[in-house]
């Protein structure tokens, strides 16, 4: 699979399908490219996709302070796939925020978007602080292991609130060892997500975009997210909302099908 410097990062990415549509997929922290693999099975006739891993992920470079801003290091990556002409962009939780910020910095590189679970908290923040009261209380225990530095419990916490389910005793040590490496990388990403370091909530930002915007969450997933796709669909002049029956926040591993559904109809590809 190849790799190379994409958005002047040192990169992993590799390609799916062979539609006549291209795309670029996000994937969501702490996991990698091949998080996609039940979705693009979906996809494949529709859309070729390109699906890279993120900075500190998988097989691409390490990630530290002077590689530069993780949001904006993201989306530069992206970007750098969509150079030959507009694409068709698909982020996941971190990855939807990237994705957005891209169309942001690049509008005319994205046809469309769809944003599945954006964790952009600072539109919830800036919205609804009811809402964000009550999420700080069921992310309380992850916030106090990451203030007191222990990344161990605080992966613990942070997957049982946004992970796929499984619970954090029957994981391998080798992969309870690797997600608590990758902590710090949550971290890094929170001046995006809570302090919109992008000034993507700055009037008329994200209201100058033109592209057609899918948002997507799972009804099961925490409340804050509602608030957030309320948010941004408010602040988009083109977006429109799905919601996945029964699914969480990892709803492209969990409900592949229905996913590629939502995607398919907003492409007018069914």
């Amino acid at each position: 699979m190849p790799r190379g410097q994409k958005g002047g990062f040192a990169t992993y990415w590799t390609q799916f399908g062979q539609g006549p549509r291209h795309t670029v997929m996000i994937h969501c922290a702490l996991a990698q490219s091949s998080v996609w693999g039940g979705v693009v099975q979906h996809l494949s006739g529709a859309l070729t996709m390109t699906a890279f891993d993120l900075p500190g992920h998988g097989r691409s470079g390490a990630w530290d302070a002077t590689c530069g801003e993780m949001q904006a290091l993201t989306a530069g990556i992206a970007a750098d796939f969509a150079k030959a002409g507009p694409v068709d962009v698909i982020g996941h939780s971190f990855g939807a925020t990237a994705a957005l910020r891209m169309a942001v910095i690049w509008p005319e590189r994205v046809r469309t978007l769809v944003l599945i679970e954006p964790v952009f908290f600072a539109v919830a923040i800036r919205d609804r602080l009811d809402i964000v009261k009550v999420h700080r209380v069921s992310e309380a225990d992850y916030l106090a292991a990451m203030e007191q530095g222990d990344h161990r419990t605080a992966a613990k916490h942070f997957l049982a609130l946004w992970g796929n389910g499984q619970p954090w005793e029957t994981m391998e040590e080798a992969q309870r060892t690797a997600l608590a490496g990758k902590m710090a990388l949550i971290k890094a990403a929170e001046p995006a997500l809570n302090d919109d370091v992008g000034g993507m909530l700055a009037p008329g930002v994200l209201e100058m975009l033109r592209m057609p915007v899918l948002l997507v969450e799972g009804s099961k997933s925490p409340p804050i997210m509602g608030a957030i796709c309320a948010g941004l669909a408010a602040r988009l002049p083109h977006a429109e909302r799905a919601v996945i029956v029964g699914a969480g926040h990892m709803a492209p591993l969990s409900h592949p099908a229905q996913v590629c559904t939502e995607i398919l109809r907003f492409m007018r590809l069914t």
